[in-house]
């Protein structure tokens, strides 16, 4: 991704708090996140971190209460999320981004054949195209509009995979494999030709094999159709192979973010440091994984200054009371560690 990449989302100082019996959860943290128009970006980081929070936060799904946005911006097509309301955040929804939720089984409405769930939810979004005005003069009868959507439904799951197509759309989702609730869930999501696809973990509750079709298929779709991906996943390995970008997220910030190739292969942040530490390889002898210690601090009580100090063997007495400012140490590469600060007065 160049330069002159266009951002589609700018996540800018969010902070967002989570109500709970327990007392008010500080779920992020000052988060800064860009995606240009095009990429495929992997969120990741332990759970806890705020990863689907933030995910979520784009197309407002997170639900208010319990969440309240103290401060910060989210601006998806140059437009802050956080003032949209009602009928304008719908349409937005409807005609821009798509979701992929990580369970397929909960995923679709078992009561309903996947002919009624897709095909309400195309023209769901053709509705919404009208009522902006995208759409002018003569509509078709609603049979017609019926007639039409279902076709383009098939269209979309012998896109995404799904055999015979024109039989499979009368069944019901408990007669569909996991991965194939899956692919219906990227048809469902896809239909409108969205300019944003957040898939959180869509792989999760899938086989090995079938995760990494899944993963194909996404992949495919974004130089096809031209799609911009936000995908969460705890697997770096799969963000090695399919992201050209990566953001890395501790504790309700994003703590480290750049170019995959880039950020892998030189990581600044010692907990992307630990991250890829603990990922197996053939260089490691059995016995011999390192992991990352400690656990994520309670976002009730987070630790003052940087989260990730008292998991850190590098922190200093400045990193227990100062919270780290995000620092550009190349071009693209950003991290948010006090140890790079000297690193951005010369990059």
């Amino acid at each position: 991704m160049t330069q002159s990449a266009q951002p589609l989302v700018e996540i800018r100082d969010l902070f967002t708090e989570m109500v709970t019996f327990d007392g008010v959860s500080k779920v992020l943290n000052g988060v800064n996140l860009t995606i240009n128009k095009g990429d495929l970006l992997g969120l990741v980081g332990e759970t806890g971190c705020g990863k689907s929070v933030t995910a979520m936060t784009i197309p407002r799904l997170v639900p208010q209460p319990p969440a309240r946005y103290t401060r910060g911006q989210v601006l998806f097509r140059g437009e802050d999320m956080l003032t949209k309301q009602g009928e304008e955040l719908r349409q937005t929804r409807a005609q821009h981004i798509g979701v992929v939720f990580q369970d397929p089984m909960t995923g679709l409405n078992p009561v309903f054949t996947i002919e009624q769930q897709m095909v309400d939810a195309i023209l769901t979004r053709q509705q919404s195209l009208h009522a902006t005005g995208f759409f002018r003069g003569w509509l078709p009868s609603n049979r017609e509009r019926r007639r039409q959507a279902r076709e383009r439904a098939i269209q979309l799951l012998r896109r995404v995979g799904i055999p015979e197509p024109e039989k499979r759309i009368n069944a019901y989702p408990h007669q569909f494999s996991g991965g194939m609730r899956q692919r219906v869930l990227i048809a469902m999501a896809i239909s409108g030709r969205p300019d944003l696809l957040i898939a959180d973990e869509p792989t999760t509750a899938l086989d090995v094999s079938v995760q990494a079709q899944i993963l194909r298929l996404i992949a495919e779709l974004v130089r096809e159709i031209d799609l911009t991906v936000l995908l969460i996943t705890h697997n770096i390995g799969v963000v090695a192979q399919l992201c050209n970008r990566i953001a890395v997220m501790y504790a309700g910030n994003v703590v480290e973010s750049g170019p995959t190739r880039e950020v892998l292969n030189a990581p600044k942040h010692p907990y992307t440091q630990g991250l890829l530490q603990a990922i197996p390889s053939e260089d490691i002898a059995r016995g011999e994984l390192v992991g990352v210690a400690g656990s994520v601090p309670s976002l009730l009580t987070p630790p003052p200054g940087c989260r990730f100090a008292p998991r850190c063997a590098h922190a200093t007495d400045r990193c227990l009371t100062a919270f780290p400012r995000t620092i550009a140490v190349t071009s693209q590469h950003e991290v948010a560690c006090v140890l790079h600060e000297a690193e951005a007065k010369t990059a």
